[in-house]
């Protein structure tokens, strides 16, 4: 979080981005309903973690959503850029 950003898409934003949090929650559920049915423990042996980002970046600006990564390249190649 401490690299600059730009966004990939309109291209000018620098400093207005909502960092949306991504929480972990593994439930069982329905396969009829959709009903959640049981809470599962993060510590559960046969429950696989969860191997996707913490956060993901939005765009103040436009709204587009990216993983972080996107905009701290995009603003590295715009600096590195002649």
């Amino acid at each position: 979080m401490e690299n600059p950003y730009l966004c990939p898409t309109c291209g000018t934003n620098r400093s207005r981005f909502n960092l949306i949090e991504q929480v972990v929650r593994p439930v069982k559920k329905d396969p009829i309903s959709g009903e959640i049915l049981e809470n599962i423990p993060l510590t559960d042996p046969f429950q696989v973690s969860y191997h996707g980002e913490h956060y993901r970046v939005q765009c103040g600006v436009c709204g587009v959503i990216e993983p972080e990564e996107r905009f701290i390249k995009t603003a590295q190649a715009q600096t590195t850029t002649p």
